[in-house]
């Protein structure tokens, strides 16, 4: 078999196996949380429903099974490590949603998401900017490698805002990076970022609006654990921040106006308010927080498919900015 023959082969593995993987498990999940009980509340439908609760276990299926595979095909130490920050940010997603762990604490135990890189070496000192080239930050770069997948892990966490966004946006944001390790020849890691994509497909059929099974922390922070890990150990860092501007503006429009790390759970005035038609308003009160959400429907009421619909049009805009940037630095014209 040749070496074209064996990409498509694993790129075609990559596709399918997390999609179906992570299809079935959610359809098995959902069926097993709503008979033990394991539901919450939809708070953005007028009617309330009781929704099962957390789907992360379906979503670490698909990732890890086929990372495994990909790494005992290619032993390569650089999945090894995604594979050890996803499992990571799958583990204290899981503690919060049986536990609910504070809000400093989240993002302090993520660090733990980026020892694997650490420990494995599978970064590169060199950070890659478009037309001017590579610099070397040696000595600070493992410092912000320590805390990367952490704020990545944590920054996609809080696009889970409504049915459908942050498994549609991790689908959207994950293939500029896809196509910046394509450029560079990694073609590997290339594979494990399509698992990424192929693992948001999968649940999100499930997740769409309306909603049949919400991803919980430990599916949010296992995507975001494993999007971090991709970018640092493929040297793609600036395409793979560009990607998720959206979820960045909304943590930053967000902490502005908290100021603190709390759970969202323990906000007290909700930044939106559900009509009686199910449209979603602006909420008034000073006091609620400025999420991206609130300035989507601060000029009107929207719908929450219309909502999710504006998130995805954004992570597609600035995905295209990301896959701008990867041509500029790597695409040799």
């Amino acid at each position: 078999m040749t070496v074209l023959q064996d990409s498509i082969l694993l790129i075609t593995m990559a596709a399918v196996l997390p999609l179906l993987l992570t299809y079935l498990s959610t359809r098995y999940l959902i069926k097993t949380l709503t008979k033990k009980g394991w539901v919450v509340m939809d708070y953005h439908k007028p009617d309330k429903p009781n929704v099962p609760r957390p789907g992360g276990p379906a979503i670490i299926i698909g990732l890890l099974v086929s990372e495994i595979v990909i790494f005992a095909i290619s032993s390569d130490n650089g999945v090894l490590a995604i594979a050890g920050a996803t499992v990571v940010g799958f583990i204290v997603g899981i503690i919060d949603d049986l536990r609910t762990l504070s809000g400093i604490l989240k993002p302090l135990l993520m660090i733990f998401g980026s020892i694997p890189i650490l420990l494995l070496g599978t970064y590169s000192p060199y950070f890659t900017f478009p037309i001017f080239g590579a610099a070397r930050i040696f000595l600070i770069y493992p410092i912000l490698v320590l805390f990367a997948v952490a704020v990545t892990a944590n920054t996609v966490n809080t696009i889970d805002v409504l049915n459908g966004a942050v498994s549609g946006f991790v689908m959207i944001a994950t293939l500029p990076v896809v196509f910046a390790l394509l450029l560079k020849e990694q073609f590997i890691l290339a594979t494990a970022a399509i698992i990424l994509v192929s693992t948001a497909a999968g649940f999100f059929i499930h997740h769409r609006f309306p909603s049949k099974i919400f991803p919980g922390d430990s599916g949010t922070l296992a995507l975001g654990a494993m999007y971090g890990a991709i970018t640092i150990v493929g040297g793609v860092e600036l395409v793979g921040v560009i990607a998720i501007l959206p979820a960045v503006m909304n943590s930053f429009f967000y902490l502005s106006s908290v100021r603190r790390f709390t759970e969202h759970r323990k906000i007290r005035v909700r930044p939106t308010v559900v009509l009686d038609d199910g449209r979603l308003v602006a909420e008034r009160n000073p006091k609620a927080p400025i999420t991206l959400v609130r300035l989507i429907v601060a000029d009107r009421p929207l719908g929450e498919k219309e909502i999710v619909n504006n998130i995805l049009i954004l992570t597609a805009f600035s995905s295209l900015l990301a896959a701008i940037v990867a041509a500029l630095t790597w695409l040799h014209f």
